[in-house]
C-alpha cells in the first residue's frame, strides 16, 4: 500500500496535537519554515497541511500573526429551558441570546434591518394564512462581546406590530427579545417548534459571521404560537456549527 501523501501525514500530527491538547487554542503553530526543516519537505507541502487543517476549522491565519491554534469556546443552546426561562421576571436586562453566551447587557450588540415585505408560499404555509399577507421583517446579526456570532430573519404579522413599538428598530434590543415582545402585544409564546438543518453557509452569511472555509451552519426554522395562532416565523436562525452545541433534554 503506497504511503500516505506528506502533506496528509503532516496535517494527521498537527491535528492529533490539536485533539489531545498538545497544542491547545490560541498556540501559535510552528512556521513554515520550522515544520519544513521538521518533516523535510518543500513549502508548498506543508501550505498544503496547513490549508487542510484551515478548511476543518481547526486554525485560522493571520496577517503577520502566523497561524494558531483556534480559540472557539462553544455556546450551550438548551432547547427545552431557553425559552421558559426568559419569559419570568427579569432582574437584569437578557434575552435568550445573552443567556446561551453567558454575557452581560452591556456585551451584547445588535445590528438590524426592518423592512415591511408580503409572505410568499412558504411563509404563508408557515403562518397558516393566505400567501400575500403583509409582515415585518427583521435581520438581526447578534454579537457577543465585539464578534458576530448569530444570523435570524424573522417575520411578525404587520397587523399585529404595525403602529406598535415592536415594529421600531430604535427599541432593539428589547430585553426579552421576541418572547417578551409577543407578551407585550397581548399574545404571549405558548408553544414554541423549532426544525433544525445543516448546510453550508452562502457568502454573505460567512463574510458577516467572520467564518473560516469548511465550516457547516446550523440552519433553524422556527415558529411562535399563541394558543392555536402563529405569531412569529423565523426563517432562518444561522448559527455557526463550529460555536455552538445544541442541547435537548425530554422528561419521560
Amino acid at each position: 500500500m503506497p504511503d500516505r501523501p506528506a502533506y496528509l501525514r503532516i496535517a494527521d500530527t498537527l491535528r492529533e496535537g490539536i485533539r489531545d491538547g498538545s497544542l491547545p487554542p490560541g498556540t501559535r503553530l510552528p512556521t513554515i519554515a520550522e515544520l519544513c526543516e521538521v518533516h523535510g519537505v518543500s513549502e508548498i507541502v506543508v501550505r498544503q497541511a496547513v490549508a487542510l487543517l484551515r478548511g476543518e476549522g481547526l486554525v485560522e491565519t493571520r496577517r503577520g500573526g502566523g497561524t494558531l491554534v483556534r480559540v472557539v469556546p462553544p455556546a450551550r443552546r438548551v432547547a427545552m429551558d431557553r425559552y421558559r426561562v426568559v419569559t419570568r421576571p427579569m432582574a437584569v436586562p437578557e434575552t435568550t441570546f445573552t443567556r446561551d453566551q453567558k454575557i452581560s447587557w452591556e456585551e451584547y450588540r445588535l445590528d438590524r434591518e426592518f423592512t415591511r415585505v408580503r409572505a410568499d408560499d412558504e411563509l404563508g404555509a408557515l403562518f397558516e394564512r393566505p400567501t400575500g399577507i403583509e409582515l415585518l421583517r427583521r435581520r438581526f446579526v447578534f454579537y457577543a462581546r465585539g464578534e458576530p456570532q448569530q444570523i435570524s430573519v424573522n417575520y411578525l404579522p404587520w397587523d399585529l406590530v404595525g403602529d406598535t413599538p415592536v415594529s421600531d428598530p430604535a427599541r432593539e434590543p428589547w430585553p426579552g427579545g421576541t418572547l417578551a415582545q409577543l407578551a407585550y402585544l397581548g399574545h404571549p409564546p405558548t408553544r414554541v417548534e423549532e426544525a433544525v438543518r445543516s448546510r453550508m453557509p452562502t457568502p454573505e452569511e460567512a463574510e458577516t459571521l467572520r467564518m473560516t472555509g469548511g465550516v457547516p451552519v446550523l440552519a433553524i426554522t422556527r415558529r411562535m404560537l399563541s394558543r392555536a395562532d402563529v405569531m412569529e416565523v423565523c426563517r432562518e436562525i444561522v448559527l455557526p456549527a463550529d460555536r455552538v452545541v445544541l442541547d435537548y433534554a425530554i422528561d419521560l
